[in-house]
Formats: structure tokens, C-alpha cells, sequence
């Protein structure tokens, strides 16, 4: 039996990357497989659902969903480790992991397909990643065609006219952020990756491949493209950080974009799922912001309140989640 992981995957997907990372921090050998036309079939016969990545183990389990996926590879092989011992900062992780598995992916995905220049960018990429070798009329229809179904998805992720001020100006105010945050860092907590750095780096690497924040990235927030590229093979150069140590430059992410836009947006999408609503409205930073719900995240925000009553009461913690306005939506039922 092979001691090899195999992946499924594609270089334009957030998720994919940020498996592929795991494991190149974790040092395991594997195999990247790129769904193409090739490998569509085995994919096919493999997966429960039609999504990337998939990873398959060396004892042949299939696994998918990329917050399962590292969180059974830190099961199995916990060196080096993706938590902090301090169980305030593993916390803060992982609810800045869920941020940018599921706020960052609305920059990624509303930026990505927003402008002719970056729809046909990533169009042609996705293209020849999918189908390598096309003749030139097939590629040049193929491109077409991905680009205008892509357009018409944005939808999902709640890009629409109304929504696309807050979600560009949310990407902006990030990159001033993180920007500042790593000023001292390599990683957001320290010294060494953590699962906070696998939600959030992947959504800006995608980003950084695409023509419009690209030059954005480069020229505002030059720290978080060396980020982005380090988090492509991430290695663990010491420790942690202290949780007081921090506080100061996490504490206005939180603040600003986790309290006010995704926590409060994760809660409506929740309760709209509960009541079967096709559709709805809530007010982010005194903005209104609609949408269609988005199924997946309603469980996800649920197992994200279990993770903090494991460790609600700790008056550090406590203090600086109230202080950022994210006590409230995490307190929840």
C-alpha cells in the first residue's frame, strides 16, 4: 500500500490550496491530481459530492470539505501543529478560519468574476487547467461559455449590485489590516501557521492571481502578498504568540470586519435557512445587505458556537470578543 495522499484539486480554488498547504506544512507526500477531463471520471466514482479538493488517504478514505480535511490531518499527524496550546488563541483561530473560508470567498469569487478583465483572466486559466491542449476555436468557446456561467453564479455568494460596494471595500479594509497585523509576524499568530493562516491566506492568494486586486495587493499591502506566497508551503519557524502580545493588531479585524459584517451576516443566513426564506435582508456596519441563504454555513456557524462554548467564561477572551462585537452573535442559539 502506498504511504501517499493523493488530491484532487485546481489551482483556482481557494479550497483546494489550502489543503494542498496543510499538507505541504505537515510534510507528507502526496499527489496533486487536477480534476480535468483526465481525471473526471475517478473523481466522479470517488466523491459524495461534486466539490474539490478531495483527498484521498494512503488506507484509501475519501474526505472531503477542507475544515474536515485539516482537522483529521491534525488528528493524525499533530507535528507540527496547526492550534495553539492556549486555548483562547485556538479559538480565535478557527473562528478566523470560518472568516475566510466563508466572508473571504465572497471577495475571491465577486471579484474574480465582477470585471471583464478578471472574468476572462480566470476563464482562460480555469480553462486550461481543465482542458489542456485545446485547439484555439474550441479554447476561445470554452473560455466564453465558463466565463458567462461563472458570471451568472455570483449570485451564491451574494454579489449583486447592491451587495458589491460592501463586499470590495471589505477586501480593502483586510488587506489594511492583515497589512498592519504581519508588520511583526510571518504568520497571524506567530511564528508558525495556524488554521486562522489556511482559512484566510488561500481566498488572498486567489486574489493575487487575478489582474484587479492583484495590482491592489502589490501596491497597498506588500506584506500580505509575502504572506500568501509563504502560505503556498508554509513551514513552522518557532512558537505561538501570547494572547496579550496579539490583542493590539488582531483586535480591529475582529472588530471591523469579524463583529460587525461576518458574524451578524452568519446569524441572518442561519435564521433565514430555519424559517425557509428565499431570501434575506440584514444590516452589516448600517448597510443593508440581501441575499439568498447559503445552506452550508448555517451548520458551520453552529459548530463555530459549540467551539466557543467550550471555552466561554475566560475574562480575556470574553472581554476582547465583547469589546469587537462578536460575543453577541457567538452567544447565540
Amino acid at each position: 500500500m502506498s504511504d501517499r495522499f493523493r488530491l484532487f484539486g485546481a489551482e483556482l480554488s481557494p479550497y483546494s490550496v489550502k489543503v494542498r498547504s496543510a499538507l505541504r506544512a505537515k510534510q507528507l507526500p502526496f499527489d496533486w491530481i487536477v480534476r480535468d477531463q483526465e481525471h473526471m471520471p475517478e473523481f466522479q466514482r470517488l466523491a459524495k459530492l461534486p466539490l474539490i479538493p478531495l483527498l484521498v488517504t494512503p488506507k484509501q478514505e475519501v474526505l472531503q470539505d477542507s475544515t474536515p480535511i485539516l482537522e483529521w490531518l491534525e488528528e493524525r499527524q499533530p507535528e507540527p501543529g496547526f492550534h495553539p496550546g492556549d486555548p483562547r488563541l485556538r479559538f480565535l483561530s478557527e473562528l478566523l478560519e470560518e472568516f475566510g473560508d466563508e466572508w473571504g470567498n465572497k471577495w475571491m469569487f465577486h471579484t474574480r468574476w465582477a470585471r471583464r478583465v478578471d472574468q476572462d483572466s480566470a476563464a482562460a486559466r480555469l480553462v486550461d487547467e481543465m482542458n489542456p491542449g485545446l485547439p484555439a476555436d474550441a479554447r476561445a468557446g470554452a473560455v466564453e461559455k465558463l466565463r458567462e456561467r461563472m458570471v451568472g453564479r455570483v449570485w451564491f455568494v451574494g454579489s449583486n449590485e447592491r451587495n458589491a460596494p460592501r463586499i470590495e471595500a471589505s477586501f480593502r479594509e483586510t488587506a489594511a489590516l492583515l497589512e498592519s497585523h504581519l508588520a511583526t509576524r510571518p504568520y497571524l499568530l506567530g511564528a508558525r501557521p495556524a488554521f486562522a493562516d489556511f482559512g484566510l491566506a488561500p481566498q488572498l492568494y486567489e486574489l493575487w492571481t487575478d489582474p484587479t486586486p492583484k495590482q491592489l495587493l502589490e501596491e497597498r499591502a506588500p506584506r500580505v502578498v509575502a504572506w500568501v506566497q509563504r502560505m503556498l508551503a508554509p513551514r513552522a519557524e518557532a512558537g505561538f504568540e501570547r494572547f496579550e502580545a496579539l490583542r493590539p493588531t488582531l483586535a480591529p479585524l475582529l472588530a471591523q470586519q469579524v463583529g460587525r459584517l461576518f458574524l451578524p451576516w452568519a446569524d441572518a443566513n442561519a435564521r433565514a435557512i430555519e424559517s425557509g426564506a428565499e431570501s434575506f435582508e440584514v444590516h452589516l456596519a448600517g448597510e443593508p445587505w440581501q441575499q439568498k441563504p447559503q445552506k452550508y454555513h448555517a451548520r458551520s456557524l453552529a459548530e463555530l458556537r459549540r467551539k466557543y462554548r467550550a471555552v466561554a467564561g475566560d475574562p480575556d477572551l470574553d472581554g476582547l470578543l465583547r469589546e469587537t462585537h462578536c460575543l453577541e452573535w457567538l452567544q447565540s442559539a
